[in-house]
């Protein structure tokens, strides 16, 4: 009959096999992230729309042109098309940001996910060297364990030793 700590010790190679067969299958791929290649066509286009969004060259082109329409429509160089509130700007505005919206949702589930496979690999390396780092201390156990009886066997054998030698030189004993 199997102990409980056999049993464990089952359970952890299995689950050490696992994690072996995990990591080379993660190495073979190399790389957790999708190719560009097998994004679908509404993953790209909200990467690509995230990205420009979140650029300092889309930040300062967009303020450029927000100074651009402010400046015009209050000096009135040009007839002024959005008078002071500026409520065709705030439309405007209102527009690109409902439609950006989206677009940047999608694309930051999809690197939640993707964070989410990395934590989770992550975490199964962890289990790993955790259980590795057990096995090794066992491993130490063991052989301390085995040094210790080597010596107790030593000892034994010189004390015997001794004592006949003990025996051997001493006539009052003899």
């Amino acid at each position: 009959m199997d102990s409980p700590i056999q049993g464990l010790r089952d359970a952890e190679a299995r689950l050490l096999e696992q994690l072996r067969q995990v990591r080379m299958g993660l190495r073979a791929q190399a790389g957790i992230e999708k190719p560009a290649a097998e994004l679908t066509l509404g993953q790209r286009v909200a990467d690509s729309v995230a990205a420009t969004m979140g650029s300092w060259r889309f930040i300062i082109i967009q303020t450029g042109i927000l100074v651009i329409w402010i400046i015009l429509n209050v000096t009135a160089f040009i007839q002024k098309w959005d008078p002071y509130p500026f409520i065709l700007l705030n439309l405007a505005l209102s527009f690109q940001a409902a439609y950006a919206a989206p677009f940047i949702m999608m694309s930051q589930n999809r690197q939640q996910d993707v964070d989410r496979r990395e934590a989770e690999s992550d975490y199964k390396v962890n289990i790993k060297a955790e259980l590795e780092i057990e096995l090794l201390h066992q491993k130490i156990d063991e052989l301390r364990e085995k040094e210790v009886q080597s010596l107790t066997q030593a000892i034994s054998e010189l004390t015997a030793l001794l004592q006949k030698e003990r025996a051997a030189t001493d006539p009052a004993k003899g």
